[in-house]
C-alpha cells in the first residue's frame, strides 16, 4: 500500500507531499535544491501569477526550454490554476515550434535561455501569445520568471480541479503529419500509480529514500511523466538540463541515483564512457529503458557494468507512458522472452486485433490495442484523429503490429515506444 493517502488530482499531490515531507528535498538542479514545502509555495505563486496574467482555467500555456526545476514549478503551478502545460520539443525547427504554440493557443510562452533567439525569429508566427517570459533572463524586453513568480502571493489558489481535467498536453512526434496534442488528465496519471497497488512488483515500488534521475527531455512522457512519478512517491528528483553521458556518471557518484529511465542509445553512450567501469553503482536499484529496441550485446554489457535490475518498458504518450514491462527476472540471456516487451502492468488490458477489430489468438500478428484508465482523453481539437485511435469501447489502437504468446507476453514487431 502507498504510504500516502490517495489524492483527487496532481495538484493535491503537491500539497499532500509538502505537508508530509516538509523540508525534505524534492528537486535538485545544478546545485539548487528545492524542498517539498518550498515547491508547494512556489507552485502557489505560479498559479496566482497565471491568474493575474489573465490565463483562464483549461487554457494552455507553452514552454520552450530544456529540463529544469523551473519547468516543474510551471507544470505543477499551472495544474493548481487548472491551466494546461504544453511543453514544446526544443529539437524542432522554428516553423514547427510556432505550429505547436499556435495550435494550443497559448497566451503565455515560457522560454529557456537557449531559445531566446529562435523565439525572436518566430514572434510574428505566434500571434496567440500575449506574454513571453524567460526562465533564466537574457531578454530585457521580456519578463523574467523569478520576478514574475515572486510578485504574487504564496497562498493556495484553491481552484477546483476535476480528475477528468487535463493535466498536461504532450505533442506527438508528427512523423505522419502535423504533431498532435495528446491530452493527459489527472485521472490518467493517478490511475497509473494507483491501479493494482498491492500487486505491484518490487521494481515498480518507490520509497522516500529513492533518488531518481530526470534526464530524458520534458517534452517526452519519459521526462515529464518520470519527474511527476518521483514527486508522487515522495522521492528526490535530480534533474539534468539535458542528457550528457559524462555528466550522468557524475550524478551516480554525487547524488546516489537509485532509479532512472533511459533510452537504449543513451545507455550505450553512458556504458561506453572510459570511467563507467570504475563508478560506484551500488545504490542503483533499477534501470528502466525503452522507446526503441535494444541490441542484445548492449543489454548484456549494461547488465555487467551497472549490476542492477533492468526493466524494459513499452508504452506511448497516448497511454500516459508505460503499460507493458519486461521484469528483471525475465532478463535471462538466451531466453525467448528477452525478445518480448513483457507483460501488461496491473490494471492494463491488452489485445491483438485484426483489421475488423476482432481479437486474435496467441501468436497471431495484428495491431496492439490497450484499454485502461491511463488512455489519453484524446487529441486536442482533433475529433477525427481521436476517434480513429480511441474506440467507443475504450480500446486504444497503438498503430504497432505485434502478437502475444500464451502466457501474455507481448511481442512488438515495430518498437518499444515509451
Amino acid at each position: 500500500m502507498s504510504a500516502f493517502p490517495e489524492p483527487a488530482n496532481l495538484a493535491d499531490v503537491v500539497r499532500a507531499r509538502a505537508k508530509a515531507l516538509g523540508d525534505a528535498i524534492l528537486y535538485e538542479f545544478e546545485g539548487r535544491q528545492t524542498s517539498f514545502a518550498e515547491f508547494d509555495r512556489r507552485t502557489n505563486r505560479v498559479a496566482n501569477a497565471l491568474q493575474a496574467q489573465g490565463v483562464r482555467p483549461r487554457e494552455r500555456i507553452a514552454y520552450l526550454g530544456k529540463n529544469s526545476d523551473i519547468y516543474f514549478e510551471l507544470l505543477m503551478g499551472a495544474m493548481k490554476a487548472n491551466v494546461v502545460m504544453a511543453p514544446v520539443n526544443w529539437r524542432l525547427a522554428g516553423p514547427e515550434v510556432a505550429f505547436i504554440v499556435e495550435d494550443c493557443k497559448a497566451p503565455v510562452l515560457f522560454v529557456g535561455p537557449e531559445f531566446i533567439t529562435q523565439v525572436h525569429n518566430i514572434r510574428s508566427q505566434i500571434p496567440s501569445v500575449r506574454t513571453i517570459i524567460t526562465t533564466e533572463g537574457g531578454a530585457p524586453e521580456w519578463q523574467d520568471f523569478t520576478a514574475w513568480r515572486d510578485a504574487q502571493s504564496a497562498d493556495d489558489p484553491k481552484v477546483e480541479i476535476s480528475p477528468q481535467d487535463i493535466a498536461i498536453q504532450l505533442y506527438t512526434s508528427g512523423t505522419t503529419g502535423k504533431p498532435k496534442g495528446a491530452m493527459l488528465s489527472h485521472a490518467n496519471f493517478l490511475n497509473l500509480v494507483n491501479t493494482g497497488t498491492d500487486a505491484k512488483p518490487d521494481w515498480n515500488k518507490w520509497t522516500t529514500d529513492d533518488v531518481s534521475l530526470v534526464a530524458m527531455p520534458i517534452f517526452h512522457i519519459g521526462g515529464s511523466g518520470w519527474g511527476v512519478m518521483g514527486l508522487y512517491h515522495g522521492a528526490k528528483g535530480v534533474i539534468a538540463r539535458e542528457f550528457d553521458p559524462t555528466r550522468v556518471l557524475d550524478f551516480f557518484e554525487q547524488s546516489g541515483i537509485t532509479k532512472l529511465f533511459m533510452v537504449p542509445a543513451a545507455m550505450q553512450f553512458v556504458v561506453r564512457q572510459p570511467r563507467a567501469r570504475s563508478v560506484d553503482f551500488s545504490r542503483l536499484k533499477y534501470m528502466l529503458y525503452g522507446a526503441s529496441p535494444i541490441p542484445a550485446a548492449l543489454l548484456k554489457e549494461c547488465i555487467e557494468v551497472f549490476k542492477c535490475g533492468f526493466v524494459q518498458m513499452y508504452g506511448m504518450t497516448e497511454t500516459t507512458g508505460t503499460i507493458v514491462a519486461l521484469a528483471p527476472e525475465d532478463h535471462i540471456e538466451g531466453s525467448d522472452r528477452m525478445r518480448s516487451a513483457g507483460k501488461a502492468l496491473p490494471g492494463i488490458e491488452l489485445a491483438i486485433l485484426d483489421g475488423n477489430g476482432n481479437r486474435l489468438a496467441p501468436y497471431e500478428v495484428g495491431e496492439i490495442a490497450t484499454r485502461s484508465g491511463s488512455n489519453m482523453a484524446g487529441y486536442w481539437n482533433l475529433p477525427e484523429a481521436t476517434a480513429k485511435t480511441l474506440g467507443p469501447d475504450g480500446w486504444l489502437r497503438t498503430g504497432d503490429a505485434g502478437y502475444m504468446d500464451k502466457d501474455g507476453y507481448l511481442y512488438s514487431m515495430t518498437a518499444s515506444r515509451t
